[in-house]
């Protein structure tokens, strides 16, 4: 019998600057017959994400980078198409670690199962998997609270928009920066910001001044940059930011200088905290359980792209740094 063969996206060279298609290689590979105790998985949807693109530099990091000559991996949701182990039967639905790929085997461990009655699947990938959870976390990193007026940058992207309907359901004035006046409609009319503007309209703090006149309480940064400059003048007394990312810097091949304005931190007393979401992964039923009942309830939109082929996963991923996505960016495989 002839073996089951799957197509995965391996790393070949590391990106100088901005990622190009030469960094990466569509190949491939025999999946081997699984073994007692493993679970053969068909992915379904595979995720893109920013962060990957410090995965991509060499040196330590808050994650592992990749290896080239290897599969990367991510988030995906899959379907089980052969079990040799009790936990898990074919047809069951369960997200992993192991996108970028179509076929692989697993141990138990490795996959989360999920139901198949939410709907689309892809879900899992966006308000109910990691970005929902990253704006979820950050939003109770720095006890963000009804009436709070709250800033946020890349607002039109997998977490922002999910982190500024969770802090509308919160009772806060919300406002959002994102790069197109199709994405600011979306922020407005679909997601129920309060204001929103198109940071190419002109210079942030300009806009975020007119926006609130008399300034912001939180900061839920998602860009750095100038915007975070912006952010620290308007932020008023003993305001918080989060610090979740900086997707304006990802692809400087030399650190850029930071905000001139960082007294501030000290003037008005300001907190910011920073987060990386694996620390908070012990709080997934915590979670699944809130979020996924607004979800359920119809309270909380999932936006998202969807690109079809792996074949297009790598023009998927580069896609993140041209804003051409709204919400979480995935690439449908099945």
């Amino acid at each position: 019998m002839s073996k089951l063969k799957s197509r995965e996206i391996r790393l070949v060279s590391r990106p100088r600057g901005l990622p190009t298609a030469a960094n990466f290689l569509l190949t491939e590979t025999e999946i081997e017959p699984i073994q007692d105790q493993e679970v053969l998985v068909r992915n379904l949807y595979m995720s893109v994400d920013p962060y990957m693109r410090g995965r991509m530099n060499e040196g330590k990091s808050y994650v592992p980078p990749f290896e080239l000559g290897k599969p990367l991996d991510g988030g995906a949701v899959g379907e089980v198409v052969e079990s040799r182990a009790p936990q898990f039967k074919a047809g069951d639905v369960v997200t992993s670690r192991r996108g970028w790929r179509e076929y692989f085997a697993a141990s138990p461990k490795d996959l989360h199962p999920v139901s198949r009655e939410i709907q689309p699947l892809s879900v899992y990938l966006g308000v109910l998997g990691i970005p929902g959870m990253t704006a979820w976390a950050g939003l109770q990193l720095v006890d963000v609270k009804a009436g709070d007026v709250i800033f946020i940058s890349g607002a039109a992207g997998a977490v922002g928009h999910v982190a500024g309907q969770l802090a509308k359901l919160n009772g806060c004035h919300v406002i959002g920066s994102a790069g197109s006046p199709e994405k600011v409609k979306f922020l407005r009319d679909e997601c129920g910001f309060d204001t929103a503007f198109n940071y190419k309209d002109g210079p942030v703090a300009e806009q975020l001044s007119l926006a609130a006149p008399e300034g912001i309480d939180v900061y839920f940064d998602n860009v750095g940059g100038e915007t975070l400059g912006a952010a620290l003048s308007a932020l008023r007394v003993n305001g918080r930011i989060i610090a979740c990312g900086g997707i304006s810097g990802y692809n400087d091949e030399k650190p850029q200088p930071g905000p001139s304005n960082l007294f501030n931190i000290i003037t008005k007393r300001l907190t910011i905290k920073g987060f990386i979401i694996v620390d908070s992964f012990h709080r997934q039923a915590e979670f699944e359980n809130e979020v996924g009942g607004y979800f359920r309830a119809g309270k909380l939109k999932n936006e998202e792209t969807v690109v079809k082929g792996i074949d297009n996963a790598v023009g998927a991923f580069l896609g993140l740094f041209a804003g051409r996505n709204i919400g979480k960016m995935v690439v449908q495989l099945a």
